[in-house]
């Protein structure tokens, strides 16, 4: 009876041995295809959608990113325009595409605001998505007119301060990164301070020049030639660190005002469970395109400055984006119709 007891349990032992080595050498042969597919990847042209129209920064960015790597991999990578719904159009069509590294979505801050600034999104970035990398980041700039009185950072804090509910600030459009701003700096340092929104970046900056608004924010690269002519006087770039494009002007920490950070970043990001071989082949061929001289330039003419860092880093940068402007968000009460 123990004998054939024994022999009962060697049995079973033997068999669980059997199935494990069968299920460890299924998932070493699916490790394999998956290494290959990725080494040998890509087979056809690649789609990177583009959530917004053509012409603008990130529009730009995708496309500079499209012709390097199909220079790179010796096959076609495109980008395709699907505006609306300030981006959710075609960040939705991007989570339901399948996971197979044939389509890439380049997103902007706003994949990170939406969530938390309109009622419903058809996205969850951080579940539907998997972080390539953090190709390009501009920082948003506070400006004045030249003829404005305060000429520091400080100085504006403490004229606003000292006027309640008497200064106001353009921006170029509700739930706008720089948008954001400034409503992140009337929070910070609690500051009754006027909100004036404009249709386009253009218009903001021209209310601010012609002195119906004294202040501006708005992203780097609309106000930079307005700038640099003097036809508006930047007080900081909301940034750790000094802007190539205007390298003059401070941070708002060397100016004394930290914790305004505010960048308008461009990534890339993938469909989640698209294979880590593929996301690892985007992520070092962005690294060496935003390597080459010629694109740091023309990144450079936009106003940005290349990142290229990990997905981990990436990642960690877009719970970080949601966290902060998910709470300025609920503090002003922004709401996108």
């Amino acid at each position: 009876m123990i004998a054939s007891t024994k022999k009962a349990r060697e049995d079973v032992m033997t068999a669980v041995a059997r199935a494990l080595a069968s299920v460890l050498a299924l998932l070493c042969i699916t490790a394999a295809a998956i290494e290959s597919s990725a080494q040998s990847y890509p087979m056809r042209p690649v789609r990177i959608i583009v959530p917004f129209g053509a012409g603008g920064p990130t529009d730009v960015i995708a496309r500079i990113v499209a012709q390097k790597l199909s220079e790179a991999w010796g096959q076609q990578v495109y980008t395709e325009n699907l505006p609306g719904a300030g981006g959710n159009t075609g960040v939705a069509a991007a989570a339901r595409a399948a996971a197979d590294g044939y389509t890439m979505l380049v997103v902007s801050t706003g994949f990170m605001v939406n969530p938390s600034m309109y009622a419903k999104v058809p996205y969850d970035p951080v579940k539907d998505f998997a972080p390539v990398t953090l190709v390009a980041a501009s920082p948003n700039v506070i400006s004045v007119n030249p003829g404005f009185a305060a000429k520091t950072l400080k100085e504006l804090i403490e004229l606003v301060k000292a006027h309640p509910g008497t200064y106001s600030f353009a921006q170029p459009s509700t739930g706008s990164t720089p948008h954001l701003a400034g409503e992140l700096f009337k929070q910070q340092y609690h500051l009754d301070l006027v909100t004036v929104p404009f249709n386009s970046a253009a218009l903001a900056i021209n209310s601010t020049i012609s002195g119906h608004t004294p202040i501006a924010f708005t992203a780097l690269p609309p106000a930079m030639s307005n700038v640099k002519e003097g036809k508006l006087r930047a007080l900081a770039v909301l940034s750790v660190r000094r802007s190539p494009a205007l390298p003059e002007v401070p941070t708002n920490t060397e100016a004394g005002v930290p914790d305004l950070e505010s960048d308008t970043l461009t990534g890339i990001v993938a469909p989640a469970g698209t294979p880590t071989g593929i996301i690892e082949r985007w992520r070092s061929g962005i690294a060496t395109a935003v390597a080459a001289a010629d694109v740091k330039e023309r990144l450079e003419t936009l106003g940005f400055s290349p990142v290229a860092n990990t997905p981990h880093e990436f990642g960690a940068r877009i719970r970080a984006e949601i966290a902060k402007w998910s709470k300025v968000v609920h503090d002003a009460n922004i709401r996108a119709e």
